[in-house]
C-alpha cells in the first residue's frame, strides 16, 4: 500500500523519519486485506455510512454483520467523519480529519475502521503523543464509542452509531 498520507517525506532528521517510518509499517499490517478492500467510502450529510457489512464475526461461520454504521470524531461542535479503512489525523490539510493547531503532528496518528466493525487507534509518531482516555498509547488500542483521543490539548470523542433501520416499503 503507497499511501500519500504516510509519506515520510514532511520529517526533518533520519532519526525520526525512521520512528515514523516503523509507525507506518505497524499501521499499514494492521490494515489487513479485508479493510482495505472495504475503503469505498459513501458521505451521507456530516458523517459516514458503511452499509451492508459483511464480515463474519468471531471467524468462519459466525453471523455476518448487516446494517448502516456511522463513524466520526467530535471535537466541540465540529465533526469529522470518518470511512471504512486508514483515517490520518493531522495538521497537514490531505488528512482525512484535519486539527488545526501547531502542536499536533503534521501526521499525528490514525483511526483503522475494519470491515468486521473493530475499530483501532495508532500513534503514528507524533511529537507530542496520543493519548486515550488519558492514557499515552505506547502501540495501537482497541476503540470503543465514547473513547476520548487527546492530541496535545484537543480532545476528540469517538463515535460509532448504529442507524435506524427504516420499514421495508410495501
Amino acid at each position: 500500500m503507497s499511501d500519500p498520507r504516510l509519506h515520510s517525506l514532511h520529517l526533518e532528521g533520519q532519526p525520526r523519519r525512521d520512528t515514523f517510518r516503523s509507525a507506518r509499517e505497524k499501521l499499514q499490517a494492521a490494515c489487513g486485506s479485508q479493510t482495505m478492500a472495504g475503503n469505498a467510502r459513501v458521505l451521507d450529510d456530516a458523517a459516514l455510512v458503511v452499509s451492508t457489512l459483511a464480515a463474519p464475526v468471531g471467524g468462519a461461520g459466525g453471523s455476518g454483520i448487516a446494517g448502516r454504521f456511522t463513524f466520526y470524531l467530535k471535537d466541540g461542535t465540529n465533526v469529522y467523519p470518518l470511512h471504512l479503512g486508514m483515517n490520518s489525523i493531522g495538521r497537514l490539510p490531505d488528512n482525512d480529519v484535519v486539527v488545526r493547531d501547531e502542536c499536533v503532528s503534521r501526521r499525528h496518528c490514525a483511526v483503522l475502521i475494519h470491515s468486521d466493525l473493530r475499530c483501532e487507534l495508532h500513534d503514528v509518531a507524533s511529537k507530542n503523543g496520543t493519548l486515550l482516555n488519558g492514557k499515552k498509547i505506547p502501540q495501537p488500542q482497541k476503540l470503543q464509542s465514547g473513547d476520548q483521543i487527546t492530541l496535545c490539548n484537543r480532545r476528540l470523542t469517538f463515535h460509532m452509531v448504529e442507524a435506524a433501520n427504516e420499514p421495508a416499503a410495501s
